[in-house]
């Protein structure tokens, strides 16, 4: 059985250059997004430390 990862890699192996940079364009997305998350939760985190 294939991992999520190796499903993709073989997917993306049978594209067209132009459409794996538009695959590339989506990933970076969603980590920015979930990098934008994380800072938002420790900002949280830490303002609430700061009210103890």
């Amino acid at each position: 059985m294939s991992t999520a990862k190796e499903k993709l890699i073989e997917l993306i192996q049978k594209m067209s250059e132009s459409e794996i940079v538009k695959v590339l364009d989506f990933v970076e997305y969603l980590m920015k997004k979930q990098e934008k998350q994380l800072v938002q939760d420790l900002s949280k985190a830490s303002e609430t430390s700061i009210d103890f």
